[in-house]
């Protein structure tokens, strides 16, 4: 792929901060595995942005986990005004949804989900032993089977479905962006649609 989904989170992270300069908005940032890694509470000025940047594009995380809920729960304690929040995650996590529907209430949330074209299809190249980034939970898996490649592309499917219409019952915005592809067009699509809604 064109990079790794971690990669492509820092860069729409670079971006977004970067946007916040020109329109003199306040930026902060929580990173966050199954801990809450860091927190920059939001300020203004380029040299505040560029800290952000870096640390966004050389923070190496402590954890390998990922919890949603943590991160939503702890958005809630430290950011009292409204704000508009974009969470950049792949959202293969469980348990969040009761925090960010808050979350929504409060804020003007906008999902970004990063997806990787590797978790939606399997390739046929015989035995696989495939590894669990997070929980280091190892697999083989024959991807020479057409049944186990069908089945996988199912669930990956229904489960991409599944998040999408969660985010439309609560009425969030949201944009997917792939490792596979330049995310430009879907972001903006994205933001272009949104200025609309809000005229």
């Amino acid at each position: 792929q064109e990079k790794m989904k971690s990669e492509l989170a820092a860069e729409i992270c670079s971006l977004l901060a970067f946007s916040a300069i020109k329109n003199n908005d306040k930026v902060g940032m929580i990173i966050f595995t199954d801990q809450i890694e860091k927190f920059i509470p939001p300020q203004k000025g380029s040299s505040h942005v560029l800290r952000l940047i870096r640390e966004v594009l050389y923070y190496q995380p402590q954890n390998k986990g990922t919890n949603l809920a943590l991160a939503l729960d702890f958005l809630g304690r430290v950011l009292k005004r409204r704000a508009v929040v974009f969470i950049v995650s792949d959202f293969l996590s469980s348990n969040y949804d009761k925090p960010l529907k808050i979350a929504n209430r409060r804020h003007d949330v906008v999902a970004i989900r990063i997806t990787d074209p590797r978790e939606l299809e399997l390739p046929a190249v015989g035995f696989l032993e495939l590894e669990d980034a997070e929980t280091a939970e190892q697999i083989l898996v024959d991807t020479q089977n057409f049944l186990v490649r069908k089945q996988f592309a199912m669930f990956a499917n229904s489960e991409r479905e599944k998040l999408s219409r969660r985010f439309k019952s609560m009425n969030l915005g949201s944009v997917e962006v792939s490792t596979g592809k330049s995310y430009i067009i879907s972001l903006v699509t994205f933001f272009k649609q949104r200025a609309k809604k809000y005229r």
